[in-house]
């Protein structure tokens, strides 16, 4: 019986793709010297993919590499999460226990959740960071166990990838830097439609500059006849070549079908339908064997032999017998463990599955989950139950379905598999009403679910509908679906209209808050305050606090002042009466931040440090949100006092630890923030590749119009007025009209004002000052405020003399001087910019008065800010020659001005300082002489981060060690020692290694040898 349905229909011979296995193999080549790759294969199904990667991993196991091999499983149509790298790191474990064994150490409880054979995972609250710190570990594993070895890591069929692998994969793309590893995605290219959910994946990788695209087509007619005489063993006939060319199209697989079709004769059975020409020969299997392929083809894309033996019904001796004739059919095929089958071509598993009738498919479905209900151990622990639950759901047995739908919802949130997790939630949602109340009754909700209401009385009451919304609203914005969030929070609040639930009602209007705020579609206030009237006079509660803790921060970022900061204060007490201490550390933040606004400097930052020590001590996955806030927030308010060598140490560590853990988003935002100090501190090489850090990993809308904003404000310092126009226009955008922050107007305002009127559009430039004043300056805004009262004072006094310019300009001074009442300055940097601000003044009124630019310029020389010394020391030494004083003085500050600006590469104030000079006839060649340094690092003229890096150099590290140290990008690394190398007047690494460990610049190196 068996010879009858052996038939060879792979070709032996490799058709065609020589291009395309050249551009994989030197790919190959490139990760076995250390520089990782990552490459995506995409075409048709059937039209060779999987016999293109065979041949690769060919080559890649003749030269000693380790191939890994995990495919996207589809069960009842859904994605298994994380089931390609679940499989492939299990085939690594395999081959490589100890390396495997070693590279997870310390971290394989949570990396447990992808490879459950390391133990057992770890349990606590979980979300969008817990899932992004989970990725950063997938990374890490990933590049310790290539670090000695080349590994070639194959993902297969990415058009069934759940949203966790999508995203895992996506991360994994971005941030792979390190070791000999070759990362390898293949999918169905006609499957992607238009809203096809790896569609825009696929775009965001397209636009990586370290991933490569590799399109099949299909095969010419020369290639195909190529591949039938591989088949056949011999020439085949034209005709033959021509009809099957033009049946296949030349698609590899349908060639091989219909070769097989035609040598077997059952040519006349073919009709022009697909999947009769892809049953075509299961049909010809024995009954036996089409039995086991229909049971394949319903239990998921692989199905164990036990499991098989429990459901088929036949004797071991007969199932063997029938597997046997359906591997010698190239129908099913061997695992790579050994103890399961799959099918060789998954269009053929579909048109089996197609096939079945309705209630032959529930039948299956019932005996697969009864089977595996009797012995659990049928399958993998990590997978039996989204197993049970898919084939409870097929049997259409709701009182089944429902409660292992549910179980399989927890274990996808304790995976990080949000998007899993809703969809899970949302088939239970489906199955509520039709499940029986005595199934309903004996439910409960899981005990580790974000903060919001219990469902009754204790921890027995029973699981209510609003808690599966309640988990799917938090399932769908952990999962970046905020659309389908909102959506459920709406719907939420509907069936709270006829049921008596404050606290939950009040829990959802919070959710519908930051969800409007994510998606700009508001600014949140309306859904905050609903919450707050809901609790109002209710028992402290978790939620009750959590409520007032985003009305603070609320007004923290829209209405900062005594009432938000009474609100912190309210919602630390209710944390501390509830002992919630998330909440409360969140209510501390914002209270330390609206301290320091109000003026409490010492008191507020001492908080903000607290909070962000006392985050970092808990270590924990529920601090993950918290901490991403603190690491943004503390640089952010240091910058606003002037405090900036300190804000950018708070920010290097933040950026530390978010790339720790994972928080990408997160981490973009402290980086913006780094650029933000950098750029006060005068340090604008670093400030562009601080952004363009941010820029690579920026997602979230916000994030990039911050990016937006610090390119605007690094091209403004550089003279480039029309760029930085663009970059407002950009971030204006992005922000949106819904969620007008004080920060996110004020800030472009002052950049789209200085820009249009430098390019003479003094009218357009007038206009967007006069706009923003209108709204009025909130409480502790003066780092926004008084910058842009300079500037508006500075255009006016620049446009002094213009005919066209005395219409409106004293009613614009006029503003100006009234804002600047109402604008405490009550740390240096505000009176530095106050001083600033008289002095612009009187330059706008015509007035000569070097004393109010002398008293500027001492408050900006103790505050390292150098562009804005550089700028009032031309605008000094400008009133000095016009009031005839002392030109020595004057030509002294015009060199020390020019000078700075060429070093900070300020093209703008470059000119206007060497026109100034020009006219008055003063060299800018002399150098003041100067005062000799404290010692020998600071002779040296080294800023604190490149003693970091010279340091390194001394100790022989190549930049890119000196990026992985410092938490840098190499191209800073690089920029650092490009600076260092000039600065020491040294030609090479080399010498500036030989001359800090020469002059003994750090004493506690050894002596290297480079």
């Amino acid at each position: 019986m068996l010879g009858i349905v052996e038939t060879k229909s792979v070709s032996p011979v490799f058709v065609g793709r020589d291009g395309e296995l050249t551009v994989l193999t030197e790919a190959l080549a490139r990760a076995a010297s250390g520089e990782p790759q990552a490459l995506l294969v995409g075409g048709e199904a059937g039209v060779g993919k999987t016999r293109l990667i065979e041949e690769l991993t060919s080559v890649a196991c003749r030269d000693g590499a380790f191939v890994a091999i995990g495919g996207c499983v589809e069960i009842g149509g859904d994605g298994l999460p994380f089931a390609p790298f679940s499989a492939a790191l299990r085939g690594l474990r395999r081959r490589l226990p100890e390396e495997i064994a070693a590279a997870a150490e310390g971290q394989e409880g949570e990396l447990a959740r992808i490879l459950p054979e390391l133990g057992p995972s770890e349990s606590g609250a979980l979300g969008e960071h817990g899932r992004a710190g989970l990725f950063e570990l997938t990374v890490r594993l990933l590049e310790r166990v290539a670090a000695d070895r080349t590994v070639v890591l194959v993902l297969e069929d990415l058009h069934w990838a759940d949203a966790s692998t999508r995203h895992l994969l996506a991360y994994l793309f971005r941030t792979l830097r390190r070791g000999r590893l070759l990362v390898i995605a293949t999918y169905r290219a006609d499957d992607i439609h238009r809203r096809h959910p790896l569609r825009p994946l696929l775009a965001e990788l397209d636009r990586l500059r370290t991933v490569s695209r590799i399109e099949l087509s299909r095969f010419s007619h020369a290639e195909v006849r190529g591949q039938l005489r591989g088949i056949f063993g011999d020439e085949p006939a034209p005709h033959l070549v021509d009809e099957i060319f033009g049946r296949s199209d030349g698609n590899a697989f349908f060639v091989e079908e219909l070769a097989v079709a035609f040598e077997s004769g059952c040519r006349s059975g073919l009709t022009d339908s697909l999947r009769d020409l892809l049953l075509v020969r299961v049909e010809t299997l024995p009954e036996n064997s089409q039995r086991v392929a229909r049971i394949v083809a319903e239990g998921g894309a692989t199905v164990e032999f036990p499991l098989l033996m429990a459901v088929a019904q036949l004797s071991e001796d007969d199932l063997i017998e029938a597997l046997r004739a359906a591997v010698g059919a190239n129908i099913l095929l061997t695992t790579a463990d050994g103890d399961g089958y799959r099918f060789r071509h998954s269009l053929v598993r579909e048109a089996v599955s197609d096939d079945l009738l309705p209630g032959e498919r529930s039948r299956l479905n019932r005996r697969l989950a009864e089977a595996l209900e009797a012995d659990p151990s049928l399958v993998r622990d990590d997978e039996r139950s989204t197993r049970l639950a898919s084939y409870w759901y097929y049997a259409h047995d709701a009182a089944k379905a429902l409660p292992v739908v549910l179980l399989a919802s927890v274990e996808a949130r304790r995976r990080y598999a949000h998007a899993e997790q809703l969809r899970l939630l949302e088939r239970a949602m489906e199955l509520w009403d039709s499940a029986p109340d005595s199934v309903r009754a004996c439910l409960r909700p899981p005990d580790d679910t974000e903060v919001h209401p219990p469902s009754g009385e204790g921890g027995s009451a029973p699981l209510r509908y609003l808690d599966l919304l309640s988990e799917a609203t938090v399932a769908a914005r952990s999962g970046g679906d905020r659309e389908r969030a909102l959506a459920l929070s709406k719907k939420a609040l509907r069936v709270l209209e006829t049921v008596d639930d404050p606290l939950r009602a009040a829990w959802f209007w919070t959710q519908r808050s930051r969800l409007v705020q994510d998606l700009s579609r508001g600014d949140g206030w309306d859904e905050l305050a609903t919450a707050q009237d809901l609790v109002l006079g209710l028992p402290p509660s978790a939620v009750h606090a959590s409520v007032l803790s985003d009305v603070a921060g609320w007004g923290a970022l829209h209405r900062p002042g005594a009432n938000s900061l009474a609100a912190a204060d309210r919602a630390v007490e209710y944390a501390r009466l509830v002992g919630a201490e998330n909440i409360e550390l969140n209510a501390r933040l914002t209270r330390g931040w609206l301290t320091t606004e109000a003026g409490s400097i010492e008191e507020g930052l001492a908080e903000m440090y607290a909070v962000r020590d006392r985050v970092i001590e808990l270590g924990n996955v529920a601090a993950l949100t918290l901490l991403g806030r603190v690491t943004i927030n503390l640089p952010s308010t240091l910058e606003s006092v002037g405090r900036s060598e300190e804000a950018v140490a708070a920010a290097e560590l933040g950026i530390s630890l978010c790339h720790q853990r994972g928080l990408t988003d997160k981490e973009a935002w402290v980086r913006a923030n780094l650029s933000e100090s950098l750029f006060s501190l005068g340090r604008w090489t670093e400030v562009e590749s601080a952004i363009e850090e941010a820029a690579r990993i920026a997602h979230a809308p916000k994030a990039r119009a911050l990016v937006a904003v610090r390119r605007a404000t690094l091209a403004l310092g550089r003279g480039e007025f029309a760029e930085a126009g663009s970059q407002v226009t950009l971030a204006r955008a992005v922000f949106g009209p819904h969620d007008p922050q004080p920060q996110h107007v004020i800030a472009p305002t002052r950049l789209a004002m200085v820009s249009a009127a430098r390019q003479g559009r003094l009218a357009e430039a007038r206009a967007e000052f006069e706009q923003v004043v209108a709204q009025g300056f909130p409480p502790g805004m003066q780092r926004y405020a008084l910058p842009l009262l300079c500037s508006a004072a500075a255009m006016e006094a620049d446009a002094r003399g213009l005919p066209e310019a005395d219409a409106g300009r004293e009613a614009i001074l006029a503003t100006v001087r009234d804002q600047a009442k109402r604008l405490p300055a009550v740390v240096p940097v505000w009176r530095a910019y106050d001083l600033l601000l008289e002095a612009e003044l009187a330059r706008a009124d015509g007035i000569v008065a070097p004393k109010l630019w002398a008293r500027a310029a001492a408050a900006f020389e103790g505050l390292a800010r150098p562009y804005e010394l550089a700028n009032t020391r031309r605008l000094w030494a400008a009133d000095l020659l016009a009031a005839t004083a002392d030109r020595e003085k004057a030509a002294a500050l015009l060199v020390q001005a020019h000078t700075t600006a060429k070093h900070l590469g300020a093209r703008f104030l470059v000119e206007q300082t060497e026109l100034l000079a020009g006219r008055a006839r003063i060299s800018l060649s002399t150098t003041p002489r100067l005062a000799p340094p404290p010692d020998a690092v600071s002779s040296l003229g080294l800023t604190p981060r490149e003693q970091d890096v010279l340091r390194r150099v001394a100790e022989g590290r190549s930049n890119r060690q000196i990026a992985e140290e410092l938490y840098i990008s190499p191209k800073t690394a690089s920029v650092h020692v490009s600076n260092i190398l000039a600065k020491l007047g040294v030609s090479g690494r080399t010498e500036a290694a030989a001359m800090a460990h020469r002059l003994q610049l750090f004493t506690d190196l050894e002596p290297t040898h480079l």
